[in-house]
């Protein structure tokens, strides 16, 4: 497979301690303004009259399919291989990630508050930052020190207390932690996909390929998702038409009707994370291990690029404390197909 990974460029945690003081000048950087098919899904449940909050919910058949895999490109020390058959049962997903209009509706009916508002800070990429907040940054990781420690970062403010999500309602919400994503899911009387779910769903119903529309990145030189263009870190020439997240309902859905599932945001899932469980454990309904220090992430996201973490590819797995946000960490929710009947 892959020469020895390096560490996803994508994502940092509130465990890594390595941080060291930030230096910065007055011109600091600012934000750069024909494939082998399963058969489609039966998507006939999903025309049914469903609650409120659950009508442009995908329904999805479930069945068997082939998880992981085994591709040159692939990472085999996060255990994306062995390629194996998985079962799932039929569950509903969210067509796209929860946006910004969608999380604030739930913190103006809870009160909730983020974990990165509790803690008082979240990690921002290192470009996105104003001048202005970029004087007031002490911190940056020492790993990855693309990722910077911005106090005031959270979901309403994404690069830092002068900024705002008013102009992205449509965007994804980022600086998410799983259990702010948990929380969420609760309210909406939604849960967060599996990580079986959330690969299957991401397939679109083909076997096997490299991506959700096949196996070349670019088919006809066109962008089909939001990922990385240049030279990372510091040189984005935003040629897919976005330098940071884009709407959810940006570029085409894959075959079961899924914007994004490669790129923009992380995606958290239910699952606590491990390299090895899926060799022992079920292939039926597998749900992960019973416990964990991290809980599974998938997708990549708007930082990914093949010279570095290379983890927008369907089988791709990362992974995050599940206090831990940034400013490409979101979620989607999925539901049991009995859940969203008995509302």
């Amino acid at each position: 497979m892959n020469e020895p990974q390096k560490p996803s460029c994508c994502s940092t945690s509130r465990s890594d301690g390595e941080t060291n003081t930030a230096s910065h000048s007055s011109d600091s950087p600012s934000s750069p303004s024909a494939s082998s098919t399963q058969s489609q899904p039966d998507n006939s449940v999903a025309k049914h009259n469903k609650p409120i909050g659950f009508e442009s919910m995908v329904y999805l058949p479930g069945g068997e399919f082939m998880m992981g895999t085994d591709d040159r490109e692939g990472f085999p020390d996060d255990g994306e291989g062995p390629v194996r058959a998985v079962t799932i049962k039929p569950f509903y997903i969210d067509p796209y990630a929860v946006t910004n209009a969608e999380f604030g509706e739930f913190i103006r009916s809870t009160g909730y508050r983020t974990e990165a508002e509790q803690f008082g800070w979240s990690f921002v990429f290192h470009l996105f930052v104003s001048p202005e907040t970029a004087a007031k940054v002490k911190h940056v990781v020492q790993r990855t020190p693309w990722w910077w420690n911005v106090e005031g970062a959270d979901w309403a403010h994404p690069e830092g207390p002068d900024s705002s999500v008013e102009d992205r309602l449509d965007h994804p919400v980022i600086h998410i932690s799983w259990n702010d994503a948990v929380a969420y899911c609760r309210w909406a009387g939604k849960r967060l996909p599996t990580e079986a779910e959330w690969e299957f769903a991401a397939r679109g119903g083909l076997v096997q390929k490299r991506y959700p529309w096949g196996d070349l990145l670019k088919p006809g030189s066109e962008h089909l998702c939001n990922i990385w263009q240049g030279k990372f870190p510091d040189k984005n020439n935003c040629s897919d038409g976005y330098a940071g997240t884009a709407p959810v309902h940006a570029f085409p859905p894959n075959g079961y009707g899924l914007y994004n599932v490669s790129g923009n945001v992380w995606e958290w899932c239910g699952d606590w994370f491990s390299p090895t469980w899926h060799l022992t454990g079920t292939k039926v309904n597998p749900t992960g291990p019973q416990h964990g220090t991290n809980r599974v992430m998938r997708g990549g996201s708007y930082l990914c690029h093949k010279s570095y973490c290379n983890r927008y590819r369907v089988a791709a797995r990362s992974s995050n404390t599940p206090d831990s946000s940034s400013g490409n960490m979101g979620f989607r929710c999925a539901a049991d197909e009995q859940s969203v009947y008995s509302k």
